[in-house]
């Protein structure tokens, strides 16, 4: 879908919207072009005529079909079977399930039925960077262990809708984009080829955030609202990213692309130039935002043009109402 197909269907739900054409402005300042979509716009989930019920089976239905391909393409880079894999990390909140995605991804994908399962739910964007931390904790209780780490949002189906008319709303339609991805984190090399080895972890969550950026629930679907401090947090959060990172140099950063502010403040707050984000700003402007597959889309443009052997980096994601969870470590090659 491309930005003038979104908006031009903004345009005909809202023809007598006040300022609506200021609010396409600030919705295409989100500088992204393309993002897929399962359905095409005129499909009764997305076109905004489908009731919660059938939104969140056709979210899930779709979630589930990317998923299980991200995770057998994750597999299949790695050459290793099912069988090898002793722990699945999944991230998932666009659709409600019981039981979860990463219950389904077991049978799915033939993972061992031993296979120790980490289900994350409601994270939203931070879901990337959140898994690979939980994979690396997997990891620490169970040296050499392979984490399989799975990711998957179908927003279209869950938030895009007509009922909201906020500015807000404009800016998350052009935003937002579909899709899955997958990786292995190991306790030991799994394959050749470059990849980012994890030396240490943070989670955060920003004290009396709940409402910066949250989900609500109503008949038309999930909406996804924020408030106008909303886009301050990076900066309030600050403080604690610099005390854990104690002075320690990086070389390169993995940023979840949520959007121009943030990828903006990132880089200002990490004393970075405006190319050490180019890969965050390319997974933007073609992908939107990809919700928690965000940040390894990035990581995965990151390896086609490596860091030098031994650079030391940060992936670093951040979600509702403001959490951040951010590895650091260094590049092999």
């Amino acid at each position: 879908m491309t930005t003038d197909e979104i908006c031009a269907d903004i345009r005909r739900a809202h023809p007598d919207l006040p300022r609506l054409e200021a609010m396409l402005r600030v919705a295409r300042a989100t500088t992204v072009r393309t993002r897929n979509f399962t359905r095409p716009l005129n499909a009764p989930t997305v076109a905004g005529n489908a009731l919660v019920e059938e939104r969140n089976r056709t979210a899930y239905e779709d979630t589930l079909e990317l998923a299980t391909e991200a995770g057998r393409r994750a597999l299949a880079a790695t050459g290793l079977r099912p069988s090898d894999i002793d722990a699945i990390v999944t991230s998932h909140t666009t659709s409600w399930t019981v039981p979860s995605l990463d219950v389904h991804l077991v049978g799915a994908l033939g993972l061992p039925p031993t296979v120790r399962r980490h289900p994350l739910a409601t994270l939203g964007c931070a879901g990337g960077a959140q898994g690979l931390v939980r994979a690396h904790q997997d990891i620490a209780a169970h040296p050499g262990a392979n984490i399989l780490v799975v990711t998957a949002e179908c927003l279209s189906a869950a938030t895009y809708n007509h009922e909201d008319t906020s500015l807000e709303s404009m800016v998350y339609k052009v935003l937002f984009g579909d899709g899955a991805a997958a990786t292995v984190v190991s306790g030991r090399p799994v394959r050749d080829g470059p990849g980012f080895v994890v030396d240490d972890a943070l989670e955060y969550v920003l004290p009396d955030s709940s409402d910066r950026y949250r989900g609500r629930l109503s008949g038309a679907g999930l909406h996804f609202d924020s408030t106008r401090a909303a886009t301050a947090a990076f900066n309030d959060c600050l403080p604690e990213l610099a005390k854990w990172l104690d002075g320690r140099p990086l070389d390169f950063a993995v940023v979840h692309p949520g959007g121009p502010r943030i990828l903006d403040d990132t880089a200002a707050g990490l004393a970075m130039d405006a190319t050490a984000l180019r890969h965050a700003w390319e997974s933007l402007a073609v992908n939107g935002n990809l919700g928690g597959s965000a940040v390894l889309d990035v990581l995965s443009r990151t390896a086609t043009t490596p860091p030098a052997d031994g650079d030391a980096g940060l992936v670093i994601a951040f979600g509702p109402g403001f959490v951040l969870a951010a590895l650091h470590g260094h590049w092999s090659n």
